[in-house]
């Protein structure tokens, strides 16, 4: 099991240094291409240094969780691991594309995932993935040199495919030029054959942009801005129509010839055309390789067993139908360790290395301490388009701030100055409460997008989680203080609350940070919550969970003491304690209710509704702080959140 294997001692990363050309290139699809990028440039720098990709008697094994439905006799059992892959070995070289064959289930994601370094350093043998011929030490080293695209392809959809890629490279090329950044975009654009929708959105299920095909190669061209000498895929062709995955594979044989660049994805059954650009395949079967080399020894494996392939179906497809039989036949047949067989490429000599290492050193020490305000700053221009573009948010939460705001001055309309307005005014102030930390949930469902498309570029060390959570407030900070102004001027002076302008600004004050803790808690169950339906049902749950307890339904006294905690940490009760106390401060000693005719005597003054509320001091401020406090607390367990998904995730 890869689990059971020490590490030996962790080479310098200096090793896996890889020479890219500063200088962009396009390269050219095959005539039958339905996209033309353009001819390459001729160039007269150095060559790039070859790489090859080694694998050797790769295993990994998963221990099972237990589920919650498990039988008692099952749960006294220690639940048996399970062999994903076993025993792998092969080499790809590059300027080629090796191609990873197999039904569902037998490893190829996997394999994947190893190779790129996507597992704990834990699950991953030192000695079985090679590079040039030197063991890689740790998947750090890995990450650093390969270049992966998953299956699904985790893209914002708001964006256009030019500043896609270009957010891409501002995150892996921080210590290029505006210019450089640009150039690379253009070239890689023509490359993948996507200039001609580069102002085009993106695009999903809900907002029409680009095609399947065209979205798959903006995935791919996130992946390559950096330039990977190795490229691995997850089954790239997976849910595009024939024409569009040929297209793909054209321009992945393409790349790959290119510029020497090693090509090792998975795929399922390809056709006929898409086999001609394919000169290697790994078949696997139940995590075994049954098969690894050109299809035309894999003809001649299928004849000498006694089979022949039928005309409308080519060898791999056959394959695929005896599967069974050609794992029996391998399994009967010893096969040694592939060795490290001496092949052709470039390696740098040691002192080559060193300069490198230097250079690079050098290059990023004076970048190291603004990086972070270089990702704050494009993923605040990032967050401001997709949020200016989000037209159900963006829409949404203006015409709810307005017509809510509207809707309670028009109910409430120049509340009387008597003890049925006190009451009045106690319920204006818990309705909107409710309705303004409820109003944040339709961002719910953004969240939970970008979180995805957050994981994968965190894992890739395009920026960290802390730059994000940042951007994301000072985004926010401006367009929720827009909301709370629309809601508050109608309510406030429609309904006649208190006049003086120092109260109405704390009023506002009040409501933004009301929104605030709102869209902070929203982002923390966001993080925690593993789909729409969850997550939604988690904030009602919770909302409710504090409005019960914000001593407007059952006073402080009266909640059992079990429950107390709750009172304490409620949302809703300092934000209420403050525009009560925003709203009767200033007139304590006004009388609110006479007795008698001739109103010779005072029952009730602004001072006795703040002590029935026990507020007898004037704890506005330190209620903002708290609610402050809230703001910032929920946002960072968000964060502490993220950055662990981001340590463990595999895309």
């Amino acid at each position: 099991m890869a689990s059971c294997f020490q590490q030996p001692g962790v080479e310098e990363d200096s090793v896996i240094f890889f020479s890219t050309s500063n200088s962009p290139e396009e390269y050219s699809t095959s005539p039958s291409s339905s996209f033309n990028p353009s001819p390459p440039p001729q160039s007269h720098q150095h060559s790039r240094i070859y790489f090859e990709l080694s694998v050797r008697n790769l295993s990994y094994t998963i221990c099972p969780n237990r589920s919650v439905c498990t039988s008692f006799s099952h749960l006294m059992q220690k639940p048996k691991p399970i062999n994903i892959l076993k025993s792998v070995s092969f080499d790809a070289r590059g300027s080629e594309i090796l191609a990873v064959v197999g039904p569902s289930g037998t490893g190829k994601s996997s394999l994947l995932r190893i190779i790129s370094g996507r597992v704990k350093d834990k699950d991953f043998d030192p000695k079985s993935v090679l590079i040039n011929g030197r063991c890689m030490a740790s998947t750090a080293q890995l990450r650093k040199i390969c270049g992966f695209v998953t299956q699904e392809d985790n893209l914002l959809p708001l964006l256009t495919v030019k500043e896609t890629l270009m957010f891409s490279a501002k995150f892996r090329l921080k210590e290029k030029s505006s210019k450089e950044r640009e150039e690379r975009v253009e070239s890689l654009m023509r490359e993948l054959g996507l200039f001609h929708v580069a102002n085009s959105f993106v695009g999903d299920e809900e907002n029409r942009g680009i095609s399947g095909g065209e979205r798959k190669r903006v995935s791919i061209g996130v992946d390559m801005i950096h330039d990977p000498p190795i490229l691995l895929l997850d089954e790239p062709t997976s849910g595009l129509d024939s024409t569009s995955a040929l297209q793909v594979i054209e321009l992945l044989s393409s790349m790959a010839k290119a510029k020497q660049r090693t090509v090792v994805l998975s795929i399922h059954q390809p056709s006929y055309r898409i086999i001609q650009y394919i000169p290697n395949f790994l078949i696997l079967s139940r995590g075994s390789v049954v098969h690894n080399g050109s299809l035309e020894s894999l003809e001649e494996t299928i004849t000498k067993l006694g089979f022949q392939i039928p005309l409308q179906l080519n060898a791999l497809e056959f394959a695929m139908e005896i599967i069974n039989t050609l794992e029996d036949a391998k399994s009967k047949v010893y096969m040694p360790a592939l060795e490290n067989e001496p092949f052709s490429y470039s390696i740098w000599p040691q002192e080559e290395i060193v300069q490198i290492q230097q250079g690079s050193d050098t290059k990023y020490s004076g970048f190291c301490s603004f990086f972070n305000l270089f990702e704050i700053i494009f993923l605040c221009s990032r967050f401001w388009k997709v949020i200016y573009r989000t037209k159900q948010l963006f829409l949404a939460r203006t015409m709810q701030a307005i017509v809510g705001g509207f809707g309670l001055a028009s109910v409430y309309i120049k509340v009387r100055k008597d003890e049925g307005g006190v009451a009045e005014r106690l319920g204006l102030f818990a309705f909107s409460l409710s309705f303004l930390l409820s109003s944040t949930v339709e961002a719910l469902p953004i969240y939970l997008q970008e979180r995805r498309v957050l994981m994968k570029e965190s894992s890739r060390g395009a920026y960290n989680i802390s730059s994000y959570m940042i951007a994301n407030t000072i985004v926010f900070l401006p367009f929720l203080f827009a909301v709370a102004m629309l809601f508050s001027i109608p309510v406030y002076w429609i309904v006649g609350l208190n006049p003086s302008i120092a109260a109405f600004a704390f009023f506002v004050f009040v409501v933004w940070l009301i929104v605030l803790m709102a869209s902070s808690l929203v982002l923390f169950l966001s993080a925690v919550s593993p789909d729409f339906i969850s997550g939604n049902s988690l904030i009602c749950t919770v909302l409710g969970a504090f409005f019960l307890f914000s001593g407007y339904f059952i006073p402080k006294e009266n909640i059992p003491k079990y429950w107390l905690f709750m009172y304490y940490v409620s949302l809703y009760r300092y934000p209420l304690d403050s525009l009560l106390t925003n709203e009767y401060w200033s007139v304590r000693n006004e009388c609110f209710s006479w007795q008698g005719q001739d109103h010779s005597n005072c029952v009730l003054t602004g001072n006795d509704v703040l002590k029935s509320r026990g507020l007898d001091k004037d704890t506005r401020w330190i209620n903002v702080g708290i609610m402050f406090g809230f703001f910032v607390f929920y946002r960072v367990l968000c964060w502490v959140i993220l950055a662990r998904r981001a340590s463990k995730t595999t895309i």
